[in-house]
This record gives structure tokens, sequence and C-alpha cells, in this order.
């Protein structure tokens, strides 16, 4: 199979270049990525200016544009050959509960997605360790999985992986975004002029963090694997909402 790889870390991260070594000899690999770390970008498109494509290896580019830009690029204009499946990461960062909304990583995911595409969002919830090479072998797992069940194209796998080695994984868990409180307040301070600056805070630690969430599944050592959709209707709430406006005023 062919599998386009891409993240928001950047195309230097040792994320990505972990996720590609460890794919490499089951299918064949493409990289488009950003040129700089793009982390929080979400699905953002650049409109107003033209993006620059950069060769720095053998089917390995990097784009002046967001995570979305680099999968859209590649799938409407660059790749001669499409490919089976869009893998983005592997995250320098967890990517739980209420991350997903922001995060480039599942943003990357997702243009995929809208592409016709399957595709995999996968991420190091890093702590001390920092063990890129577990969440490699995850992905090559999951890969494996897809060759042999394959996904439908409107599915989107959110991964998350405890930064433990391989070995010591508790398995692997299928899951439903929890929920964060919320963020910690902005960072205040001023620059060299004196003026204001601020930095936005940390997120908040899990809130909706029971059995069944992609928090707990990563404090039981597990890896997280959560089904994501792209429609945000809230179909049950039609109707209701039909009856809430009710006739239509003259």
């Amino acid at each position: 199979m062919k599998i386009l790889l891409s993240n928001d870390d950047g195309y230097r991260a040792e994320g990505l270049r972990c996720l590609a070594e460890h794919l490499r000899d089951v299918a064949d690999i493409v990289i488009v990525a950003p040129e700089r770390n793009c982390s929080g970008a979400s699905n953002s498109l650049t409109l107003e200016q033209p993006l620059r494509l950069t060769e720095v290896g053998p089917d390995s580019f990097f784009v002046n544009g967001t995570p979305t830009d680099c999968v859209h690029l590649a799938l409407t204009g660059l790749l001669d050959e499409e490919p089976d499946m869009v893998i983005s990461g592997i995250n320098d960062g967890a990517n739980l509960g209420d991350d997903v909304i922001y995060s480039g990583t599942v943003a990357a995911a997702m243009e995929g997605r809208f592409l016709g595409l399957p595709t995999i969002a996968i991420s190091m919830v890093c702590r001390e360790g920092r063990l890129f090479e577990t969440a490699g072998r995850v992905a090559r797992e999951l890969v494996s999985r897809v060759q042999e069940h394959p996904l439908p194209p409107n599915t989107i796998l959110n991964v998350n992986v405890p930064d433990r080695t391989f070995d010591a994984l508790e398995g692997f868990a299928a899951t439903r975004l929890g929920y964060r409180h919320k963020a910690e307040p902005v960072v205040r301070g001023t620059d060299p002029r004196g003026r204001p600056l601020f930095w936005v805070g940390f997120a908040g630690a899990g809130q909706d963090a029971g059995p069944g969430t992609d928090f707990h599944a990563i404090e039981s050592g597990q890896v997280s694997v959560t089904p994501l959709k792209v429609d945000l209707t809230k179909h049950e709430d039609v109707g209701r909402i039909e009856k809430w406006l009710g006739s239509p005023r003259r």
C-alpha cells in the first residue's frame, strides 16, 4: 500500500521520522509536512498567499503552510498516484478529549478524510521517556490491521499512546473522547518596550475522564483508539429545533 504521512510538529520532528522508519518496510511512504511547528493550527487553510513546496529527500517534502495545507496540496495536485491512506503524527504530546478541536495533527487526518481516504492521527502522551519507538510500533500494528480489515473512507482514528515501552502496554482500547477542565489562565508578561503580551495557558486536566474515555485508557497504560466523524450536526435535535423555530414570521 501507499501511505501519505504528515504532522503538525514540522518536517524535522522526531515523531515523524520514527513513524516513517516503522512503516517503510510495509508501505510506500511519501511525506508532506509543514516547514515549522504548527501545533494548535486546527483545520486552517492558507488562502491569501501561495504555498511553496521544498523537496528535502526522496518522496519527502515540506510546505510553508499548515498541516491541512500539506495534505490538501498532496492529494489535489502534488501526487501522481493517490495513496491508500493518510497518517498524521507521531505528535509530540497528547491529543485527548477536547484537544482534537485545536490539534493540527488531527486536522491533517481530517483533511485526508474530507478528500475520501481512511486516516489515522497518532499522538505520544509524552512524559519522562518520550518513547516514540512505542508509538511507531503501534502505528505499524494498526496499518497491518487496516490491510487485513480496511476502514471505511469516512473513518478517522484518533490514537494516543502511553509513554512506556511497547511490551509494557496494557493493550488497545476502543474509547470515546473525554473532556478537560477549563484551560489555565493566560500567562501575562511584557516585552522589552514595556508593552503587554500574553501566553496561552496550559490545557486543563481531564474532567470527564472515567472508564471508556481516552483519558482513562492512557492512565491504565492502554493505547486509546477513538473513532471520529466530521459531521458536527446534532441529528437528534433537528426536529426539536424545527419545532422551536415554529412558523416563519411574515
